[in-house]
């Protein structure tokens, strides 16, 4: 399996954030996405997972196109953004089940995945009340219930303590070593060795406007 970017482009309130992005990812790698602040990392993961529209350009996943079918292309990918994802008023354990629920997922993975993330000693406690690091932990375990080939992480270290982070960096070794693949926007180094990097720079054309938004003439 392959990940393939032809030509991406995306444009959001009428400004093109970045255009003319190629790049490939093997199956077995994980790659991580760089650049400034407000280059359009998290845009970038975000067309990727499917919840925003390319306004130019596709990506391909095993050969599924993502500009023509996006619902089989998400199926294969797990996203984790900025926000957790954390239902504040169910327990732990039950938010990782819903996960597990809607994914059709074997149930005891959220066991697995709750001991792994060493959140299972307060598995009955309302998310509401977990710490940052907790519920990040969390949001993240929902990657080890989801077998998606594609994990698209950003900034997942945030919030997290150095032994969190290197429970992250030891996860996606593994995913990558069972033929899974990983981009991962971050700032720091994870330690995952010399894998592919996709650098990303201020749109020379930032201030562009005109041209058609297809998601804000409602084509989404």
């Amino acid at each position: 399996m392959e990940l393939v970017l032809e030509n991406l482009a995306c444009r959001r309130a009428g400004r093109i954030v970045f255009r003319g992005l190629d790049f490939r990812l093997a199956a077995g790698e994980a790659a991580s996405l760089r650049g400034p602040n407000g280059v359009g990392k998290s845009t970038l993961l975000r067309v990727l997972a499917g919840l925003i529209p390319a306004a130019e350009g596709d990506a391909r996943l095993g050969g599924i196109s993502l500009a023509r079918s996006r619902g089989a292309f998400q199926e294969r990918v797990a996203y984790a953004g900025h926000l957790d994802a954390v239902k504040p008023a169910l327990g732990v354990a039950e938010n990782l089940a819903i996960w597990a629920g809607l994914h059709a997922a074997d149930p005891s993975r959220v066991g697995a995945a709750l001991e792994r993330f060493g959140i299972a000693h307060i598995a009955g406690h309302p998310a509401a009340q977990c710490s940052a690091g907790q519920k990040r932990r969390l949001g993240l375990a929902r990657l080890m219930v989801m077998d998606r080939p594609l994990w698209l992480l950003d900034e997942p270290t945030v919030s997290l303590d150095a032994a969190a982070s290197a429970l992250v960096a030891e996860l996606v070794r593994e995913h990558c070593a069972g033929g899974g693949m990983a981009l991962i926007a971050t700032h720091i180094d994870l330690g995952l060795g010399g894998g592919p990097v996709l650098g990303m720079a201020p749109f020379a054309e930032a201030a562009e406007t005109g041209g058609a938004d297809p998601f804000l003439e409602g084509a989404w």
